[in-house]
């Protein structure tokens, strides 16, 4: 059984390639995009450095209720999230195989009072040019208060 691993991302990205690498550089760019979501001047257009990693027009994400979202349903979506949530995440373990990445973090938000930490598992799916195209989210969590899930409306 291969170990979890509880570890910055950015202390574990230098040790990968390929599309694990890909999928660690995503997820430090993720960080970066929801600190900068706190300036005013923050808008959708800002995850230009996210959807560089992404076929924006196959992209297709399933998340933690099975809500199935476009590239700009997605980015609608991060971006309300991320105007009013902090967020953060430690490395458990990564595994590739047949262009599709598993990642196991675990992560910490906070929105208005409510602060929650959770396991999840990322399942990344890349085209034949190694762009992210399917993106599939399981998370571990105890429940949330109705008013958290706002986000999803």
């Amino acid at each position: 059984m291969v170990a979890k691993v509880k570890q910055d991302v950015s202390e574990v990205v230098q040790h990968y390639s390929g599309i694990s690498r890909t999928v660690l550089e995503y997820s430090l760019v993720m960080k970066r995009m929801v600190d900068a979501a706190k300036k005013p001047s923050f808008s959708e257009d800002s995850w230009a450095p996210l959807a560089k990693f992404v076929a924006t027009d196959e992209f297709e994400r399933v998340g933690n209720f099975l809500e199935v979202m476009r590239w700009r349903d997605y980015i609608t979506f991060l971006t309300k999230w991320a105007k009013g949530s902090e967020w953060e995440c430690s490395f458990k373990r990564i595994s590739e195989g047949d262009r599709v990445v598993f990642l196991e973090l675990e992560e910490r938000s906070r929105v208005g009072e409510h602060a929650s930490i959770v396991n999840s598992c990322s399942i990344y799916e890349f085209n034949d040019l190694g762009k992210l195209r399917h993106l599939d989210i399981y998370l571990q969590m105890k429940p949330v208060p109705p008013e958290m899930l706002k986000a999803y409306e």
